[in-house]
């Protein structure tokens, strides 16, 4: 009969130990490369679930049809926004060199921005125009189309709005802040150091000077004076002039038809088929790359829009705004 406290015994023992402890081992990294394998496949759903979202998939086919061009002015005009220059000029040359394009719609959803930004667009739409005469170019007044916005669209054959649109604003504006009482009262002693005896011109951080706010207000009555030449030139024996037409005042889509400031009611929609005689609408507008939408999707931008927004309101700037 066996000795249950033999050496055998116990070296049997020792390998059922050992083999239990290895089979658990190899249980827990199967269930670890199970779950890897799971996370992995969940992560390229999820990657293929965005790629779906952000990326175009249409085929040029349906270009290849008469249509109606349409591109997007969406939002504050600026160099680095959606509304720029770069991205608009883009779009229309775009939309015009197309041969199966009818019309084109610049559909505007803008309180305005960059005069700079406004006036090349403007400039490219006359030069567009001239050079495809066949081809017309309707603005289609959404929400709303203000300073900037109405810079733009002055450039159009035709302004089509909403009753209750938002149109106008023809004026400029440099703003910013006077941070000189809050540095008394925190005793912050402002240095500012200049070669050139205006080259503090409008500091934040330093008392006004009358001199440079009689400067700035040239300035700003001549790039005034570039947007009311812009509008007449645009709209013409259309406008009916008023005293606060180029106030800065904004009106109704029902009252700026009324003014000459637009034409006649209209949408996307009813300008493509009524007007345009091609009811298929197909956007030009310059899309964001992948990355870009994702970023924007998650809200990675926010805080250096908040920021960009503060330094610029901070420092001043001029907008057609």
């Amino acid at each position: 009969m066996d000795n249950p406290q033999s050496p055998n015994n116990d070296s049997a023992w020792e390998r059922k130990v050992l083999e239990k402890l290895a089979f658990a081992a190899l249980d827990e990294q199967r269930a670890r490369r199970r779950w890897g394998s799971f996370f992995k496949a969940l992560g390229f759903v999820y990657l293929l679930v965005v790629l779906i979202a952000v990326v175009d998939w249409g085929s040029g086919a349906e270009h290849q049809v008469r249509h109606t061009a349409m591109v997007n002015l969406n939002g504050v005009i600026e160099a680095k926004g959606e509304a720029s220059a770069e991205n608009l000029v883009t779009a229309l040359n775009a939309a015009f060199e197309e041969k199966n394009v009818a019309g084109v719609i610049l559909r505007i959803n803008s309180p305005g921005g960059s005069p700079v930004q406004a006036g090349i667009v403007n400039d490219e739409i006359r030069r567009l125009r001239g050079k495809h005469p066949d081809k017309p170019l309707y603005a289609v007044v959404e929400d709303m189309c203000a300073s900037g916005g109405y810079y733009v669209a002055a450039a159009a054959d035709n302004i089509y709005v909403n009753k209750a649109s938002i149109v106008g604003s023809i004026g400029v504006l440099m703003d910013g802040f006077g941070f000189t009482g809050t540095m008394d009262k925190a005793g912050v002693e402002r240095r500012l150091l200049t070669a050139g005896e205006n080259k503090g011109f409008l500091d934040p951080f330093s008392p006004q000077a009358p001199q440079h706010k009689a400067h700035a207000q040239l300035l700003l009555d001549d790039i005034h004076k570039q947007f009311i030449d812009v509008v007449k030139t645009g709209r013409g024996k259309r406008l009916k002039e008023t005293p606060e037409m180029y106030s800065g005042l904004m009106w109704t889509g029902a009252q700026s038809i009324q003014l000459g400031l637009a034409d006649d009611y209209g949408s996307v929609d009813s300008v493509a088929r009524d007007v345009i005689k091609a009811d298929k609408v197909l956007d030009y507008s310059v899309q964001d790359n992948i990355a870009e939408r994702f970023a924007k999707r998650l809200g990675a931008s926010t805080f250096a829009g908040f920021w960009k927004g503060f330094s610029e309101s901070a420092l001043g700037n001029v907008r057609l705004r």
